[in-house]
Order: structure tokens, then sequence, then C-alpha cells
């Protein structure tokens, strides 16, 4: 089985009791609600990569105000040929804060839409479970970053 690794950095954005999400489009075009964010590049700082991948996504500068946690995901996909792939994504995910820009969608990337949705309302939305971590990151705010596994 291959074995892949994918860091990635994310930003819970809350503001007017509503929150910042991008709709990521699956290779099979499939279109889910994420947190925005995404994977670092080789020899970048995860702090860099999220102010980054934000602007990318939705426009805004983002101000990184808190680190909420890292997120520790595993699942195995069907590769090429007939292999599987053991994929391991850490998600470091920030509490961030809009501090400008104008709310814009992103083009030519793996997401196609940017918007503020109501909190309230998440739970209705198609959305990435990465979105409900985020979300209880920011809510419980664990001392040592990491949220306890449902049984």
């Amino acid at each position: 089985m291959h074995e892949e690794l994918r860091v990635a950095a994310y930003a819970v954005c809350v503001r007017d009791e509503q929150v910042l999400l991008a709709r990521w489009v699956a290779g099979d075009g499939t279109r889910r609600w994420t947190l925005p964010g995404g994977g670092m590049d080789h020899g970048e700082d995860p702090y860099d990569t999220v102010v980054r991948e934000v602007e990318e996504e939705t426009g805004y500068a983002v101000e990184p105000v808190a680190l909420l946690g890292v997120d520790s995901v595993r699942r195995s996909y069907p590769r090429r040929l007939g292999a599987r792939a053991d994929f391991h994504g850490l998600r470091v995910v920030y509490e961030g804060r809009i501090t400008g820009g104008t709310l814009r969608h992103e083009v030519g990337g793996s997401t196609d839409m940017a918007a503020w949705h109501p909190l309230s309302a998440v739970a209705g939305l198609d959305h990435v479970e990465l979105v409900d971590t985020g979300l209880r990151l920011w809510r419980e705010r664990p001392r040592n970053g990491h949220l306890a596994r449902a049984t």
C-alpha cells in the first residue's frame, strides 16, 4: 500500500454569527463546503500557508489570531492499477480574523465559491467533516489542541 502524507492549514473565520466557507470541487465534480485553507508548500510555515490559501480561495486577507489545534485523519482509497493508498492528513487549524480584501470566488483552483454562512445553518449544508472539526475546535478550545475522538 502506498503511503501519502498531506499537511495543510485552515482558518475558522467567524463574525456576526457567520462562518466563512469555501466550496471544494472534488475530482468527480462533487461540490462540498469546507474551511478555507489548503496544502503547505515544501518549506512553507503553516501560518504563511493559511494566510496564502484564505486569500486565494476567498479574496480576504486573514490574520491567524490563535492556533486552535491539529487534527489528524487517515483514509484508504483506490489508486491506479488496482493499488490502494494509505492517506494521512494533518490539518493545522487556526482562528482567523479578516483584516482586508473583498469576498470573491477562486478561479482555476480547488474551490469555486466562497461565502458566509450562518453558524445555525452549517449542519444543513453539504460539507466535509473538517468544517465540524474546525467549529468544534473553535467552540471548545481544548488546551492541548486535540479533540477527544468519539467512541
